[in-house]
């Protein structure tokens, strides 16, 4: 079965889902394959400990989609192929959901997600659940991405930590990149998807705000938040984005009407990359970072791209300065309504949970300085909240990506690393992070694509064109087979 192991180690989930359709492998197969490597590499001193829990569910999934296909019927090109969820997602299987707390490390959520409800419809198996910062990266600011108290730490299947701010989709990152699963999904407010999937060498993709609903989904800030795949290639995060994107009447966020997007091009070729340098580009701290991403620019131009260079922001030093209290206030706020509803492990308040962390100090190791600091954020009816909350859009949408694409006459923007993680998070734009190998240091370097909001499928194309030319994985540690 050694090219069936590697088609799961490293194939791409439509690849995957083809093999099955085809006959050549079943999903119960597939299913017990992943679940065999979990077993294997995730626990023990060494194991990646990127996979919280097992779905009970998951070997009954794969047979029901074996016999649908026995009887001749396909859900799609999804259909039998295994994934798995960040610990912030309510399935009804059985597991937990805590968002990486230890005061929520049993709650089981009494509904299940509109987007897992979504993904069982286009024939999905929902293999079990990976570790992700706690809180989505809001509790303490000096703790590392890779930690969470339910959790424990998450390793990088490259054999590098995640540091700080690196994202909280750490787990299904480490977990797509590691073989565990055809693709994942995590979330994102600002960085949680697009910098994982840089640092291990995967592709990310944060769909607009609104396109997908959070139904289902423990919050941080609900502007912002947005949740997308994890996966081996861009066909694939479009292919999960048709699955799960749609209107919700549980998440009215989603009921905007995108139904003018532009679909943009498929190829390089007329397409306009515009470079914000100012603020954004220029971050970059070392001059490796900046030759590199500029010998990818010259790549994308002999591919046939216009590069339009500078295409700055004309709020980026603004923005890149602001401060503003929308995190901490909508975090206290969403939070406390879920709580107040749920009772989960019978908390009923932020408050709950910092008395809890307080007499539990051992589950807080960094402390819990962001939580305290949101626990007393100004009330989203206040002045502050709602002058700091229309800045944000300001700087970073209308006088940043919006007047950047409208100066440059350009289809996306392209940054390297995650440079643009703040503005792209507060403008609520879609976000394609894209792998391009290594830098001279040996760690993994890649670049994010980003456009307007509602524009998801023309960023998409673009980054598949762009992948095309400049996009390389590097291949995990554990990519090995079994």
């Amino acid at each position: 079965m050694k090219d069936i192991s590697l088609l799961l180690i490293t194939g791409s989930a439509r690849h995957i889902g083809e093999a099955i359709a085809s006959g050549e492998l079943t999903s119960v197969e597939a299913t017990e394959w992943y679940l065999k490597r979990i077993q294997l590499l995730n626990t023990g001193v060494n194991g990646l400990n990127c996979v919280r829990s097992i779905s009970r569910l998951a070997l009954d999934e794969a047979k029901r989609a074996d016999d649908e296909l026995a009887a001749g019927r396909s859900r799609g090109p999804l259909h039998g192929v295994p994934y798995l969820v960040k610990d912030n997602v309510f399935t009804l299987d059985g597991s937990f959901a805590s968002a990486g707390a230890s005061a929520l490390a049993e709650f089981i959520p009494p509904y299940e997600a509109t987007l897992v409800s979504r993904l069982r419809e286009a024939g999905a198996v929902l293999l079990g659940k990976t570790n992700l910062t706690e809180f989505a990266d809001f509790v303490a600011d000096t703790m590392p991405s890779e930690f969470s108290g339910a959790g424990g730490v998450v390793r990088n299947p490259l054999g590098l930590q995640y540091g700080r701010g690196q994202g909280s989709s750490v787990g299904s990152a480490a977990a797509v990149a590691a073989g565990f699963c055809a693709f994942a999904i995590g979330s994102e407010t600002q960085n949680s998807i697009q910098a994982p999937a840089i640092h291990t060498s995967v592709v990310g993709f944060k769909p607009t705000v609104g396109q997908v609903s959070r139904h289902g989904l423990i919050p941080l800030v609900p502007s912002q938040d947005s949740p997308g795949p994890l996966t081996r290639s861009v066909d694939d995060a479009l292919l999960i984005f048709q699955a799960i994107a749609g209107p919700d009447i549980n998440d009215t966020a989603t009921l905007a009407d995108f139904s003018e997007e532009a679909r943009g091009n498929k190829d390089l070729q007329g397409l306009r990359i515009g470079i914000p340098r100012r603020f954004i580009a220029d971050n970059l701290n070392t001059d490796d970072h900046k030759a590199i991403f500029n010998d990818l620019l010259a790549s994308l131009s002999r591919a046939g791209a216009t590069i339009v260079d500078h295409c700055d922001m004309p709020a980026a030093e603004e923005l890149n300065a602001v401060r503003s209290c929308v995190f901490r206030s909508e975090f206290h706020e969403s939070l406390n309504r879920l709580l107040a509803s749920l009772k989960p492990c019978g908390m009923t308040s932020m408050r709950d949970i910092i008395e809890w962390n307080t007499s539990h100090p051992e589950a807080i190791p960094y402390g819990q300085s962001l939580l305290e600091a949101a626990e007393a954020a100004p009330d989203i009816r206040s002045a502050q909240y709602i002058n700091d909350r229309r800045h944000d859009v300001a700087l970073s949408l209308h006088k940043g990506i919006l007047a950047a694409l409208n100066k440059g006459h350009a289809d996306v923007l392209i940054s390297p690393m995650t440079v643009a993680a703040k503005c792209t998070g507060k403008a609520g734009v879609p976000v394609v992070a894209i792998p391009a190998g290594l830098d001279s240091a040996g760690l993994p370097f890649g670049v994010t694509v980003y456009g307007a909001p509602g524009h998801d499928y023309a960023v998409i194309y673009a980054a598949k064109a762009i992948e095309n030319v400049i996009g390389k994985r590097v291949l995990a540690h554990f990519n090995v087979t079994n």
